[in-house]
């Protein structure tokens, strides 16, 4: 009886230990602003190291929209069939924030061919989904979209700027909430 319980404990500890910090993450030689949440604030604990819960995760994103509402946007766009909140988080610039109906109508001009070339498309932004775990035992797509979010909300610089100032980010943390509600707690 002791030594499976001992092989179990060693084992436990082995596989804690390489759980990682933030740094090891994100880009080397980018400063993040100190005034946006580490997911390990919200979460209790470090990415990767136990699966993100559903609830968590929109407890994440809700606070990094708190924390950065000149670049970051959250929305409900419904609720799932367990009445799980499915939420989509809008990252761009200020500047783009400020005019994403107008972004929204150029794009929809571009899909018709009548029209579209009329659309100056020199500095229009580009709009990119990002959808995370559409499988719900897919735990590396949510638990990656704590990674991108913070980043996307929290790095500072020349090229986070000029990649928000060109990008309007449709960020989707979990396209499956009951799935990987249901995976993360085993149930």
């Amino acid at each position: 009886m002791r030594k499976p319980f001992l092989l179990a404990l060693v084992s436990f500890f082995y596989s804690i230990s390489f759980s990682q910090d933030l740094g090891y993450y994100l880009p080397a030689n980018t400063s993040y602003n100190p005034s946006i949440p580490k997911p390990k604030d919200i979460i209790y604990h470090e990415v990767g190291e136990w699966h993100i819960t559903h609830d968590r995760l929109v407890n994440y994103m809700k606070a990094v929209a708190a924390a950065a509402p000149e670049r970051v946007k959250l929305e409900t766009m419904g609720f799932t069939y367990e009445s799980r909140p499915q939420v989509l988080l809008i990252i761009t610039s200020p500047s783009n924030h400020k005019k994403l109906e107008e972004i929204r109508q150029q794009h929809i001009l571009l899909s018709d061919p009548s029209r579209s070339s009329s659309v100056n498309i020199d500095n229009m932004p580009i709009v990119v989904w990002i959808g995370h775990s559409i499988h719900g035992n897919e735990p590396s797509g949510a638990n990656a979209s704590l990674l991108t979010a913070y980043y996307l909300a929290a790095a500072q610089g020349k090229y986070i700027d000029d990649l928000l100032e060109h990008v309007v980010i449709l960020f989707d943390p979990s396209f499956n909430p009951d799935g990987l509600q249901r995976f993360s707690t085993w149930a």
